[in-house]
């Protein structure tokens, strides 16, 4: 599925979901239509399905990055 169709027309969730699929992540849908962003060796994260509240999205950019960090450094603790 591309980025375009996982975003529903909510634009922005696009940048999101374009940062994810760069950074190895796999995006998907649940059955109830939220966000779930899943990498190896690491616990998926999911998101809102919608856009319509930007905290949502930001929680999301921000625990993507956080996963990334930890992971580079060899875990939760460095």
């Amino acid at each position: 599925m591309s980025a375009h169709e996982l975003c529903r027309g909510h634009k922005r969730l696009l940048p999101l979901i374009e940062f994810a699929l760069s950074g190895g992540w796999q995006v998907s849908r649940t059955g109830g239509g939220h966000l779930k962003f899943t990498k190896e060796s690491l616990p998926p994260i999911f998101t809102n399905s919608t856009a319509s509240d930007y905290r949502s999205s930001r929680n999301a950019w921000a625990r993507l990055g956080r996963a990334t960090h930890n992971l580079t450094r060899g875990g939760p603790n460095g």
